[in-house]
């Protein structure tokens, strides 16, 4: 992954690179990241001057600490190379990320990843800083996901596309995210998982894909928690009203979060000299040790990362 410390990224907010007005009013919506569409977003006749209003958002506006991604066009069409050259030349100080949509192989991540070599080399900008998000939404994407991931240092999260995969695949539905009609289980649960798998065997985050119902908050809601009780870092939200339940939902509860953070206070212990060096030891009614530590530890980073304190403080129990 291009950072040690993982990006927050519960709520993904897309923002039409061509609209300045919400340009502007994204600044000051509490997403975790923001990522300024020059794709599906633009139409044809207005990417030009989108990648120039998107240069001019990223050096000019105030983002705090949110994550600033760009999503250029895929390497399918003739306006990817110029939307890479003019946003990385013009605002690559300012600019967190590249997202590619609509990944099929390896062979695309590295393209980009040189692109983006040649272009920090020629500005003087840190070679590898900014990082790479790749979209999977076709069948091909999909069995070639391991390899995509593994494909450049650059990498940081796959993202789910939902709305082209369940073209490219036949899916009976017309609405996004939602099951298709007739279908006994989770039309897209291995879609997930295998998606989610080749993220963590790389070290990367997984993203669920937008919901396009932004009138349905429980629709969002209950698709948001699908993903998140898998393991998804976060999903993309399409509307402010879909904020604040993605950072909700992608968050740890107050009790699992202080909960996680006493079994790595109590592991500690028990494994230092002055609490005996054991490997594992009781922590109220449950047996903890290493293996709970390493859960303990996503879920503590997680709530850190939302800006979660703690509640309870532990006590080493008495000798």
């Amino acid at each position: 992954m291009n950072t040690e410390q993982p990006r927050p990224r519960r709520s993904c907010l897309a923002v039409p690179g061509s609209n300045p007005r919400f340009l502007e009013k994204a600044q000051h919506l509490p997403a975790d990241q923001v990522f300024l569409d020059l794709e599906d977003a633009c139409a044809p006749l207005v990417k030009e001057s989108a990648r120039h209003a998107v240069v001019e958002a990223l050096n000019e506006g105030d983002w705090g600490g949110r994550t600033r991604v760009v999503r250029v066009n895929d390497w399918t069409t003739h306006w990817t190379y110029r939307d890479v050259i003019t946003v990385v030349e013009g605002a690559g100080a300012h600019l967190d990320c590249l997202m590619l949509p609509k990944v099929r192989d390896a062979r695309q991540i590295e393209a980009l990843d040189l692109l983006l070599t040649q272009i920090e080399k020629t500005m003087g900008l840190p070679v590898g800083r900014i990082g790479i998000e790749a979209q999977i939404e076709d069948a091909r994407g999909l069995l070639n996901v391991d390899a995509i991931a593994a494909a450049s240092p650059r990498m940081e999260t796959i993202v789910f596309g939902p709305a082209d995969f369940m073209a490219s695949i036949a899916m009976k539905t017309l609405v996004v995210g939602e099951q298709p009609p007739g279908y006994p289980a989770d039309a897209y649960h291995y879609v997930l998982m295998r998606i989610l798998m080749a993220a963590r065997a790389h070290g990367l985050q997984a993203i669920d894909g937008p919901y396009l119902q932004i009138r349905n908050p429980e629709g969002f809601r209950e698709t948001a928690t699908r993903s998140a009780a898998l393991g998804f870092d976060g999903k993309w939200v399409l509307h402010p009203d879909q904020i604040e339940a993605a950072n909700e939902v992608f968050s740890p509860g107050q009790e699992d979060y202080d909960r996680a953070e006493l079994i790595l206070d109590a592991y500690a212990h028990v494994t230092s000299r002055e609490g005996g060096a054991k490997g594992a030891a009781m922590l109220g009614d449950e047996m903890i040790d290493e293996a709970s530590r390493k859960m303990a530890l996503v879920v503590a980073g997680k709530g850190r990362a939302a800006g979660l304190r703690r509640t309870t403080a532990y006590r080493p129990p008495a000798d």
